[in-house]
């Protein structure tokens, strides 16, 4: 079954950094875009950023400034730089190989089902 694992979520303080981990162990991820989604209790899940394949990246307004994704095709990892965090930005984190869009950050997954995401709580 086609998945990917999320790690290095945590606690932090507003204000703090994460740096979130995707790890492809099934498929070669670097033939795919890859998009980070979160999704909070009572809410929708919602995508964050997006890689394409060839490096473009993509960003919901709330996180622009802040959040960096990238991809290292060698290690078939994708990593979320997180810095400035902000309570709202409290919620499970996925990633999955997705349709990255420039008006909507993504359009839609590809294949796969979810992992079970990595718990990011931004809190004093």
């Amino acid at each position: 079954q086609v998945q990917l694992v999320e790690s290095g979520g945590g606690l932090v303080q507003p204000g703090g950094s994460l740096r979130l981990s995707c790890a492809a162990s099934t498929f070669s991820s670097d033939y795919y875009p890859i998009g980070w989604f979160r999704q909070v209790p009572g809410k929708e899940r919602e995508g964050v950023s997006c890689i394409s394949t060839d490096g473009s990246t993509y960003y919901v307004d709330s996180v622009k400034g802040r959040f960096t994704i990238s991809r290292d095709n060698a290690k078939n990892m994708v990593y979320f730089q997180m810095n400035s965090l902000k309570p709202e930005d409290t919620a499970v984190y996925y990633c999955a190989p997705s349709v990255c869009d420039e008006y909507t950050v993504i359009s839609g997954r590809l294949f796969g089902s979810w992992g079970q995401g990595t718990q990011v709580t931004v809190s004093s």
